[in-house]
């Protein structure tokens, strides 16, 4: 029963988040936890080679484990994400499975169709260089 009860308690205890836009969600531990699982499927359609998706899917197994170390506990959550409050981690990671899908969608792993030309990826008189993966 009071699995079911917590979510009533935690919006009623929260009335705002105290930022402009950005409501109070009814349940955000399952909600993100939906969210986390979705990127990862995302992630997994982008070649392994990619430091995109070694990236991403790192930093989000992680916040993974941490919502299930907290069990539940949205004050825990808050303070091992240190993201501000959940409803912005929630956001955080919709906008982070929404450039994953995007990712997947421009095949950013792919090479460049066109060369570039000389001089463009050099800043600060400096040569940028990237590894290319196969």
């Amino acid at each position: 029963m009071l699995r079911f009860t917590r979510p009533l308690l935690y919006a009623a205890r929260k009335p705002s988040t105290g930022i402009t836009g950005l409501k109070v969600h009814r349940d955000p531990v399952p909600e993100l936890k939906k969210t986390y699982e979705d990127t990862l499927q995302a992630l997994s359609a982008i070649p392994q080679s990619s430091v995109y998706r070694q990236g991403t899917e790192a930093l989000t197994l992680h916040k993974l484990k941490v919502l299930e170390k907290a069990n539940g506990d949205v004050a825990a959550i808050e303070k091992e994400l240190d993201e501000g409050q959940i409803e912005e981690s929630l956001d955080i990671a919709l906008d982070e499975l929404s450039l994953a899908k995007k990712m997947l969608e421009w095949k950013a792993w792919e090479p460049l169709e066109e060369k570039p030309q000389p001089g463009q990826w050099q800043y600060f008189g400096k040569e940028a260089t990237a590894s290319t993966s196969s």
